[in-house]
């Protein structure tokens, strides 16, 4: 009877670097498109969240929650204010899509710029790791 080996994972650093850096286009196109990409990423980007916010690289984690703080912060913004917007106010929505354009975009290009100047390593994961669900 032979043991296996235990076996070990690479994260590349450019896997991480892109999982991080999906979030904020998607934030990015979202608002520029708002219908129906803002709807659409409003979902998608939940699920974008929930499967790399725990990543292996904490910076990938760390850099997405930031993203859902203001996109969401954004959303929910339009939400409530939306409210107080009159049937036919085509000038209310665009005043408040410029609103949300000029909070999500410079924030995620800030954010973008900030990720392809950071420093990336790969990350082996052992045994130990993956058990962890890592």
């Amino acid at each position: 009877m032979t043991e296996e080996a235990p076996t070990t994972r690479v994260v590349t650093a450019r896997s991480a670097k892109r999982a991080a850096a999906v979030f904020h286009i998607g934030n990015v196109l979202a608002v520029a498109v708002p219908l129906p990409l803002g709807i659409l990423w409003l979902g998608a980007s939940m699920l974008l969240y929930a499967l790399n916010r725990h990543h292996p690289n904490p910076e990938v984690g760390h850099s997405i929650q930031r993203g859902a703080y203001v996109f969401y912060g954004v959303a929910g913004f339009v939400t409530a204010a939306a409210i107080f917007i009159p049937g036919g106010g085509l000038a209310w929505w665009l005043a408040a899509w410029a609103l949300a354009a000029a909070v999500v975009v410079p924030f995620s290009a800030w954010e973008l710029w900030r990720l392809r100047r950071a420093r990336w390593a790969d990350l082996t994961l052992g045994p130990a790791e993956r058990e962890a669900g890592a």
